[in-house]
């Protein structure tokens, strides 16, 4: 049976049997507008041209019951030409049909009263891991996992935007697609200054992990392209795969260049433990070594490798760091990011702290953190993706879904025998602020001290506090909005405490593992710093310049406009309060 729908003149619809639907139409405009619901049951869809399918089968899952947000569906190379497009998987019944817009634009206008103003996020879809970093001739490039075809997880492409200063980010669209060898995975970039891989001198390198699903089990296996456009375009290595595994999880490579040995290196995650391999040409690689065997947490799989040399602060030292990436098994549940501080030889990396577990951030939203490939001035840049995939797939936005925390830079700090991740804003968030509003020192007793931010209520913002101590065992303060929605913090001096609830922010019944506490170590004395990045729908706190780090989501009805202090008898002064517009 064939239910045919006439749409306009040069559009009709034709429900066929088992959910199967051809729309027939003469390309006029650029894109088809698909009407998104979220939690919709998958569909697929594909360009048939000449009885031919054309690229890949997506999933989308296009809107039953309401509309959550649109995507277009490219359609400019067919311009002028009659095409079909097939859609399997979605009724006859589905809401979907009569929203199909076609359009000669798409509109990515900022619309989402949760999208932060100055954190990275896609302009529609959904992305998680950052990819592919690289910075070259002023530019930073940054990649990630991206869904265009809805703001769930799925069709894993790599997306791309650039930044000249880490705060303001241009989006590029997609820019690696899934191919007969798969979808497209986490991964990193390199620049081949002496062009190793015969691509050409200064061409950029992708490497990624090619995820494909067969009748006979999921496989992943290593793949790369290059460009020689500085990133904007890629060309797929014809030899893909590079790299083979019988292992389930095999993936996210992250590769650099090792001086003294004059090789490549790439680091992989495979299930709960890393391995490495080297290469002279980018092409062929030889196992080395692997790490990762009772050493730090393993409730969860391994993921997201990064293998860094950072200094020491206050000497000429430098020493190796490895980032991990789990989920689950984080701190406070889901994901989380650890890391290990040791050596490498360029085939074997050594923990120097083998007993113990060590956090890159202590809030639940930083995963994924990886870093730059060629920073300037020597620099050791990263970024994390801004979620938990306990609960990722359903935070309360439509149009787009995540962002990236801030650009970090990292160093390396001793304290007694062991040494400690410092992660510090990186000198851009500085250079973009703007109106700065300084609040007047203040005590603080046992009674409540409210004051007030900004009278802009966009809700992205920075707070700069210090803190001199009187002798109170705990230091408490909000941030709240007119509804009463808030975020509690405290220091709890005598059990060396950093504390944050955002379990009355706002909108935290999305997920039972969203309103959570998080606590962080700290180690203060006197005067207590602490920098605090607000944006829209997350927060970052850095205290000792960094010595710890939490980043907590939020999604309140209206932003934080105020700040209420409280103390225990003893007291304590706000020595300074300084509040800067980001622009």
């Amino acid at each position: 049976m064939t239910s045919v729908v006439q749409a306009d003149s040069s559009w009709t619809i034709r429900h066929l049997v088992c959910e199967q639907n051809i729309v027939s139409l003469d390309v006029t405009e650029d894109y088809l507008l698909l009407p998104i619901q979220d939690d919709a049951p998958e569909g697929k869809i594909c360009v048939v041209k000449d009885n031919e399918q054309k690229g890949t089968l997506m999933n989308v899952r296009l809107a039953r019951e309401r509309v959550d947000s649109y995507v277009p569906f490219a359609l400019s190379a067919y311009k002028g030409q009659h095409i079909s497009i097939e859609i399997q998987g979605v009724p006859e019944t589905a809401l979907c049909w009569k929203e199909l817009k076609l359009s000669g634009s798409f509109d990515m206008a900022n619309k989402e009263s949760f999208r932060p103003l100055y954190h990275h996020t896609p302009a529609y879809g959904w992305m998680n891991d950052p990819n592919g970093m690289f910075y070259k001739d002023g530019v930073y490039h940054l990649y990630f996992q991206y869904n265009p075809y809805g703001a769930v997880w799925g069709n894993m492409h790599w997306g791309h935007s650039t930044s000249t200063d880490l705060m303001h980010w241009k989006f590029e669209g997609g820019a690696i697609v899934p191919d007969a060898w798969g979808a497209i995975f986490s991964g990193s970039c390199v620049v081949d200054h002496e062009n190793t891989a015969g691509f050409g001198k200064e061409a950029v390198v992708a490497f990624y992990t090619s995820a494909k699903s067969t009748p006979w089990g999921d496989i992943q296996m290593q793949s790369m392209a290059y460009s020689l456009d500085n990133g904007k375009t890629f060309t797929k290595y014809e030899g893909n795969p590079i790299l083979t595994s019988s292992e389930k999880d095999f993936r996210d490579p992250k590769v650099f260049w090792y001086a003294p040995g004059k090789h490549w290196v790439m680091i992989l995650a495979v299930g709960q433990h890393m391995e490495i391999y080297s290469s002279v040409n980018l092409k062929e690689w030889k196992k080395e070594s692997e790490f990762g065997a009772m050493q730090g947490a393993h409730g969860g799989v391994w993921e997201c490798p990064d293998l860094v040399e950072i200094p020491v602060e206050g000497s000429r030292e430098k020493k190796w760091v490895l980032i991990c990436n789990l989920n689950p098994g984080g701190p406070f549940g889901g994901s989380a990011a650890q890391y290990f501080v040791g050596s490498f030889d360029g085939k074997k990396f050594v923990n120097e702290s083998p007993t113990q577990t060590k956090w890159m951030d202590w809030g639940k939203d930083n995963y994924a953190t990886v870093t730059w490939n060629n920073a300037p001035d020597g620099r050791c840049i990263a970024l994390g993706w801004m979620s938990n995939w306990q609960y990722a797939n359903n935070v309360p936005t439509r149009q787009y879904r995540s962002a990236n925390t801030l650009a970090r830079d990292l160093t390396l700090y001793r304290e007694g025998q062991e040494l400690y991740l410092k992660s510090t804003p990186s000198s851009e968030v500085k250079k973009a602020r703007g109106k700065k509003v300084s609040i007047p020192s203040f005590k603080v007793s046992e009674k409540h001290e409210m004051v007030n931010l900004f009278e802009e209520k966009q809700g992205a913002y920075e707070v700069e506090i210090v803190i001199q101590n009187a002798g109170a065992s705990k230091i408490a303060f909000c941030l709240l909005n007119d509804k009463g929605e808030k975020v509690s913090m405290y220091y709890d001096l005598n059990r060396k405490q950093f504390v944050m609830d955002r379990s009355e922010s706002g909108t935290v019944d999305f997920s039972k593992d969203f309103p959570a506490v998080t606590v962080a170590p700290v180690n203060v004395d006197k005067e207590l710093t602490l920098r605090l990045f607000v944006d829209r729908s997350s927060i970052e706190a850095f205290g000792e310049d960094g010595k710890f780090v939490m980043t907590n989501l939020v999604f309140p009805s209206q932003p934080y406009v105020k700040m209420c202090f409280e103390a225990d008898k003893n007291g304590y002064a706000v020595k300074s309060l300084n509040v800067y517009k980001l622009q």
